[in-house]
């Protein structure tokens, strides 16, 4: 294919696509400003692998799983969120919490960090169920892998998460 045809598909699928992956990472990121940034950084990215000759199979889904990681990448940016940051996000902080409650928010914070031991196609699994609530058959059709694979993978983290935890 010459690169006036690549160039005109990539466009046709850019005028496809554009919206729902805008209207996916504003879902996620609730900023829509950096949604379209990234709208952008994800065309921009599938346009480089696709110009250097790689081929695709389903265009849709490569441009979601690259969306997905430029929002997992914008999210460890984000791990350490200031103070005027959360209560702007409407999290309340109030001096009566109960301890139960302070001990499950430590505990979150631990595995968020913890999530940098895992290994990318861990991470990525625990990061689309459990942060973008994806379901294993989303998760299933973004990766090009079957559900049990998705299903196996993600025991496999938490099992790693767990004794991570245990070691710490």
């Amino acid at each position: 294919m010459n690169s006036g045809e690549l160039e005109k598909q990539f466009l046709e699928a850019y005028d496809r696509y554009a919206d729902k992956i805008f209207q996916h990472i504003y879902y996620k990121l609730s900023d829509k400003e950096r949604a379209k940034e990234l709208m952008q950084e994800t065309f921009m990215k599938v346009w480089i692998f696709v110009s250097n000759g790689n081929s695709i199979d389903n265009l849709k889904a490569f441009l979601r799983r690259t969306a997905d990681n430029l929002i997992v990448d914008e999210y460890r940016k984000k791990k350490e969120m200031h103070l005027d940051d959360l209560i702007e996000a409407g999290v309340q902080f109030e001096g009566n919490e109960r301890s139960e409650d302070v001990k499950h928010k430590i505990d979150a914070e631990i595995v968020v960090r913890m999530l940098d031991y895992l290994r990318p196609k861990y991470r990525e699994v625990i990061v689309m169920r459990f942060l973008n609530d994806m379901t294993l058959g989303e998760i299933a059709v973004l990766t090009g892998e079957s559900e049990n694979t998705i299903s196996v993978r993600i025991n496999r983290a938490i099992k790693m998460l767990k004794k991570h935890m245990y070691e710490e």
